[in-house]
């Protein structure tokens, strides 16, 4: 029997291999198991160093065999953290290949349910129903776009006459308002006189011209 099979308690050449899952707990059992030997190894390392450093100027004889021991200790434990790192690799690949496995398992799980969802399709029936169903979204279209349109009840008339008309309906109206602001077309207008106005007299110009002589005449005698 090998030394894996007495580790996972396996039984002889006919006997059923552990599963992925119990291999990982019994690595981790054994991991645990190993970090207490390791922590008591080093409290024994700690014990010798002080019973050599005590007894190294009374008793040099005990402090050499505390020495010895605490060599064997360390040894082992050297032996111990090597063990610990070959285990954690072993687990760590352990759990790699399970969740491998599962990941594996799903994607079989999901290709068998897509081939059964596939499984009574055809696709010219697909072609097929796609097409009916663009031709019924054309036609919805089609009947939506006829019942938009207005009804005339047959009427039809020509837009540029209409538009015509609007424009004479707007220059009559442009041209009320502005004959609203220029004033009701009953006011008369004054006439304009016919006759000339009567101009200042020539002879009356020039008495006051001789006015204005004699008073400056004046003005220089008073001088």
């Amino acid at each position: 029997m090998s030394l894996i099979s007495k580790l996972f308690g396996g039984g002889g050449k006919g006997g059923k291999g552990p599963s992925p899952q119990e291999a990982i707990q019994k690595l981790r059992e054994t991991e645990e198991m190993l970090t207490k030997k390791q922590e008591f190894l080093e409290k024994k390392i700690e014990q010798e160093l002080q019973i050599a450093k005590k007894n190294g100027t009374k008793n040099k004889r005990a402090a050499l065999q505390a020495l010895k021991r605490k060599k064997r200790y360390e040894k082992q434990l050297a032996q111990i953290d090597g063990t610990l790192s070959t285990i954690e690799f072993q687990r760590e690949a352990l759990e790699n290949a399970n969740t491998n496995t599962e990941v594996l398992k799903n994607m079989g799980f999901a290709a068998k349910a897509m081939k059964s969802a596939h499984e009574n399709m055809d696709i010219d029936k697909v072609d097929d129903l796609m097409q009916d169903i663009t031709e019924q979204q054309e036609l919805a279209q089609e009947i939506s776009d006829a019942i938009s349109k207005p009804v005339g009840f047959g009427e039809e008339f020509d837009e540029d006459e209409l538009l015509a008309e609007l424009d004479e309906l707007e220059q009559e109206e442009l041209d009320k308002n502005l004959l609203e602001i220029g004033g009701p077309e009953t006011t008369p207008l004054p006439n304009v006189p016919s006759t000339s106005l009567p101009s200042r007299p020539e002879a009356k110009k020039e008495e006051d011209e001789d006015d204005i002589e004699d008073l400056q005449r004046w003005a220089m005698e008073a001088m």
